[in-house]
C-alpha cells in the first residue's frame, strides 16, 4: 500500500482508479440483470430456478465434497424417517 499523505495525493490517480470502480459495479449490475433474464426464461420454460441454483452451486463443488454432502443429507434423512 502506497504511503499518501493528503498533499501527495495524484488526482488523476485516484480519478481513474474511482471511475475503473463504478465502471466495473456497472457491469455487475448489468451481468445480474441478465442473470435475472436467463432465470426469468428458465422459470417460464417449466424449470424451478430453486434447483438450477441448486446445480450451479453443485457444479462448482468437488465431486469428492457433493458425495459427502449427499451421504450426510442421506444420514439425516434416515434419523428423520423422511
Amino acid at each position: 500500500m502506497a504511503n499518501i499523505t493528503n498533499s501527495s495525493i495524484d488526482n488523476q490517480q485516484l480519478l481513474s482508479i474511482i471511475e475503473r470502480i463504478e465502471n466495473l459495479k456497472e457491469d455487475a449490475k448489468n451481468i445480474a440483470n441478465d442473470i435475472k433474464e436467463v432465470m426469468s426464461e428458465a422459470k417460464s420454460a417449466g424449470y424451478d430456478p430453486k434447483y438450477i441454483r441448486q446445480m450451479l452451486k453443485l457444479r462448482q463443488m468437488d465431486p469428492d465434497q457433493i458425495s459427502e454432502q449427499d451421504e450426510i443429507t442421506q444420514m439425516y434423512r434416515n434419523a428423520l424417517g423422511l
